[in-house]
């Protein structure tokens, strides 16, 4: 007997769902936003809820007629053989839904159909009442368009419940949506593949259930199983199939990986409940550590986004980082579901494909980025494959090969130049080419390259590549490894933005300069802690220190403060508003063996210091090299150089003894000295003459001495 039967799915899901009927021989399918019709006998029904990965159930429809008013719904509901599915002592409750149909009321419609199937089996069975104490039967009355369909649930509990997830972690993604992301990607068995924010596990391991032909309602039991007309061996030899059809392991296995221990061990238990425990192994890994050897793999998840995990700026942060993450994988294909909106442009570039899914109630899309075609085994690529992320053009090769020449160009010109002077860091590359704007500079046996923000035609994937190969290019021509190469980023301030720290990996070395010791830290900041640019300057307020008292205003790391007690100066005062760097003073002083009492560190702003200052304190020398801008949130005030630079410096002024030196000096590019309201100085300017040599930029400061006169 043929069979009329609906297999649901979550909308999206439609083409994969008829794919699964497909190979498991069932023809005639037809597909519906939501479902699939498909024929077949009573067999199908245990075999489709064993073998059905992306179905949400497998409905049987009973009967389907036109109805406009309640008679019509009741005698042709009646006219249907209820009997021949539904014993006399079956449990039938009734569910419904109406749209777009004369008969809205949804209570009335399961009402009437309900009576029509009492008196239609006690009829049929000879029986004057129905206890519904057997069998569940769930029937369903559908209504679109005034077309009634009767169904009855041949599923019981959702399809999803495969039996091996009793553990719920955060925003967990149900097994059948999660068997679709697997099925509408490249992978298959033998493909490596992971995803990185596997949460309890539910994509590792029904991509595990997938590479091993495991059928995912093997585990559980059905609704029909009880049933009458589906008892006998049926489902006995829809087991025994699923059972000789099974493959014993995966050639390779899956990977989950998860920034949570204890959504791994969930992970872990689960995998064990669905007997893939050697097939799936789970790793504790933050996404920024993602990396493979292996080569042409899939990478399927469902990251955090602000519906579910965090906050919507920590998820678009981690978004942004998504390129240069993914960029470590050149020839994967990479498939991530997301409900976070214009993930697209965080990301830096389209997808080749995007397809609507729906995450529980959550709308959502599936973003596919493409990887390069596995080539077949023998056989070479004709051409270097195109990574979904990331990629170098013949172009940049060429920028490459002219920052090359440009870089042993300007190392054969200092090759001599800084042992002359006892100097290990100075500059290499200022941006000299327009093309490659990185300034290059060297700290003894290491690398710290900066980019400048411009615009460029890249996606940030592909930007990442591109600093790589300069990096590589750096590394090369100047004989450093990689690993001692260290890139950041520097973008353009924007009103009073300021630049934060860029990373923790603590990279910290101590180098020489002047007979003195300094420490950098070359990984974490955009500067290193050391300004080497000021070489000249700080040697200047070395020969001017001897037997003063020394004020170092935004004081930074101190290196003026060291230069200071190495000139002889008798105490030094630093002021900054910062701990971090009020520490990285005292780590500097230590080195040179400068700690004591005379010189104070100490943590504020630059006016509230001073207004506080007792009135019989005074200075022989100071420093005042501020930022550009500075919004600490403890002050409620913001330094802005342009604005800000005469009250400040007349308020030092005002603490110098007469003939006292103040030493001013910004990188602000559009800075002018407002000279006329200088008080009570004479102010020359001395940027040129403290511009190292190894800089080519000649406005990569300037700088100003003042001289405290007397009183008029």
């Amino acid at each position: 007997m043929v069979l009329d039967l609906i297999a649901t799915s979550t909308m999206g899901l439609e083409a994969v769902l008829a794919r699964e009927l497909a190979e498991l021989g069932y023809e005639n399918r037809i597909i519906d936003t939501g479902q699939v019709f498909f024929q077949g006998d009573t067999a199908a029904i245990c075999r489709t809820n064993l073998w059905l990965r992306t179905a949400g159930r497998v409905l049987l429809q009973i009967g389907s007629f036109e109805a406009t008013d309640f008679d019509q719904l009741f005698e042709r509901t009646r006219a249907i053989g209820w009997e021949e599915w539904l014993p006399a002592d079956a449990a039938f409750p009734v569910s419904g839904r109406s749209r777009k149909s004369k008969l809205s009321s949804v209570p009335a419609c399961q009402r009437t159909v309900k009576k029509a199937i009492v008196e239609k089996l006690t009829t049929a069975h000879g029986v004057s009442e129905l206890p519904e104490t057997g069998s569940a039967f769930a029937v369903e009355v559908r209504l679109v368009d005034d077309q009634v369909q009767l169904l009855l649930d041949t599923s019981g509990a959702g399809l999803h419940k495969r039996g091996y997830r009793p553990l719920r972690g955060t925003a967990p993604l149900r097994e059948t949506l999660a068997a679709g992301l697997v099925l509408l990607s490249f992978w298959k068995p033998g493909r490596p593949f992971v995803d990185p924010f596997c949460g309890s596990g539910t994509i590792p391991i029904e991509a595990a259930l997938i590479g091993r032909n495991l059928a995912p309602g093997r585990h559980r039991n059905f609704a029909a199983e009880s049933w009458p007309r589906c008892e006998g061996d049926l489902w006995q030899e829809a087991r025994s199939e699923a059972a000789d059809l099974a493959k014993e392991t995966l050639e390779e296995a899956v990977i989950g990986q998860d920034i949570s221990g204890q959504a791994l061990s969930q992970a872990r238990h689960h995998a064990n409940l669905a007997q893939v425990t050697g097939d799936v192994h789970f790793q504790r890994r933050e996404f920024s550590e993602l990396s493979s050897k292996r080569q042409y793999g899939c990478l399927i998840t469902n990251p955090p986004y602000a519906h579910n995990v965090g906050t919507d700026r920590e998820v678009a942060a981690l978004y942004r980082s998504m390129p240069d993450v993914l960029r470590r994988l050149p020839t994967w294909s990479h498939s991530i579901l997301t409900a976070y909106p214009g993930f697209e442009t965080l990301v830096g570039q389209s997808a080749d494909r995007r397809r609507k899914l729906y995450n529980s109630r959550i709308e959502c899309t599936y973003f596919q980025f493409h990887g390069p075609r596995q080539p077949k085994a023998g056989v070479k690529p004709l051409e270097a494959p195109t990574p979904a992320f990331g990629g170098v053009s013949e172009k940049a090769e060429g920028q490459a090969e002219i920052f090359r020449n440009r870089l042993a160009k300007r190392a054969r010109h200092l090759r001599r130049w800084p042992a002359r002077r006892g100097i290990t860091c100075y500059r290499l590359y200022d941006r000299d080419i327009p093309e490659v704007p990185l300034v290059v500079d060297r700290y003894e046996d290491y690398l710290h390259i900066t980019e400048y923000e411009r615009p460029h035609e890249h996606t940030p994937a592909e930007h990442g590549d591109w600093l790589d190969l300069m990096a590589r290019t750096a590394g090369v021509v100047l004989e450093i490894p990689r690993t001692q190469i260290f890139l950041k980023k520097r973008g353009r301030q924007r009103g009073t933005q300021q630049h934060d720290q860029v990373a923790e990996k603590k990279k910290v070395l101590t180098v020489a300069e002047g007979d003195l010791k300094f420490q950098v830290n070359l990984s974490d900041y955009i500067d290193t802690g050391l300004f080497l640019d000021h070489r000249i300057t700080r040697t200047l307020v070395r020969e001017a220190a001897g037997g003063c008292r020394f004020l170092n205003l935004f004081g930074y790391t101190g290196a003026f403060t060291v230069y200071a007690i190495d000139g002889g100066a008798a105490e030094t005062t630093t002021v900054d508003l910062s701990q971090t760097y009020l520490d990285w003073t005292a780590r500097n002083l230590a080195f040179n063996g400068m700690q004591g009492p005379p010189h104070r560190m100490i943590r504020s702003d630059a006016m509230t210091f001073l207004e506080g200052l007792p009135l019989d304190t005074y200075f022989d020398l100071a420093v005042v090299d501020p930022p550009t801008f500075s919004n600490s949130k403890r002050t409620e005030n913001f330094w802005e150089v342009q604005r800000d630079h005469a009250a400040l410096l007349n308020r030092v002024l005002e603490r110098l003894v007469p003939g006292g030196i103040l030493f001013f000096s910004t990188n602000f590019r559009q800075f002018k000295l407002n000279e006329a309201a200088i008080e009570q100085a004479t102010v020359r300017e001395i940027s040129r003459q403290t511009i190292p040599e190894d800089f080519r930029n000649k406005r990569i400061h300037r700088c100003w001495r003042m001289v405290r006169i007397a009183n008029a």
